[in-house]
């Protein structure tokens, strides 16, 4: 890859931007054991939309669609959005190289504004924000990150995704970018089949070393 290709990066949100999955986690599961009797519920749909959630899981069940609903936004309000450790540093890294960046994630627009109630310089930090509303795919499917490529006018070989679930990790492989994957959420060895590099977090990680990154 060379600058003048116009490379962006693409951020998937939850384990990547901001150390939330744990959180997440927590809920779901107790969504899982509470309305359908089961332990695994939190594994099984990390980096999807709610919508997609809803259609697997709760089709035709409108009440609990309403209540989960509801305890979601309110566990959001409540939540803390640390970010992954050494973040901010590398976006000043890609800033000061010109690169431009969108986060592409599988929340929606109410979530984000719990987000940024908390933390307001996300509203800048990236080019753009798309958000659940603005793809009929969840995740494995590549759609997200194929419109984050055309919203900032790239293609698959000049970007990048750095995502952290299994289902993303698949979106972003078949989307045809180089991915990075994050050992936030699940084992590096489990990830690794599923990405060009896995990285802890953001610490010590760099623009340059990004670039060293391919498909090969």
């Amino acid at each position: 890859m060379d600058k003048k290709e116009n490379i962006a990066v693409l951020f998937d949100f939850d384990g990547v931007v901001v150390d939330t999955e744990t959180q997440y986690s927590r809920f779901w599961h107790r969504i899982g054991a509470d309305y359908l009797g089961r332990n695994d519920l939190e594994g099984l749909i990390k980096g999807q939309t709610l919508a997609h959630i809803y259609e697997m899981f709760f089709k035709g069940k409108e009440k609990e669609q309403r209540e989960i609903t509801q305890a979601l936004n309110r566990f959001e309000e409540e939540m803390s959005y640390e970010f992954i450790p050494g973040f901010p540093g590398f976006m000043a890294d890609l800033r000061k190289h010109g690169i431009r960046t969108a986060v592409v994630t599988s929340s929606n627009r109410q979530k984000m504004e719990a987000v940024y109630s908390v933390r307001p310089e996300l509203r800048t930090m990236f080019d753009r924000v798309l958000t659940a509303e603005m793809f009929a795919a969840s995740k494995p499917a590549p759609d997200c990150f194929l419109l984050g490529m055309e919203v900032l006018g790239t293609t698959p070989d000049t970007t990048y995704v750095f995502e952290d679930s299994f289902n993303g990790l698949k979106a972003g492989m078949a989307s045809g970018a180089v991915v990075i994957g994050l050992a936030t959420t699940n084992k590096r060895e489990d990830i690794a089949p599923l990405c060009h590099r896995v990285i802890d977090d953001f610490q010590g990680f760099s623009y340059d070393k990004m670039r060293e990154v391919n498909k090969v």
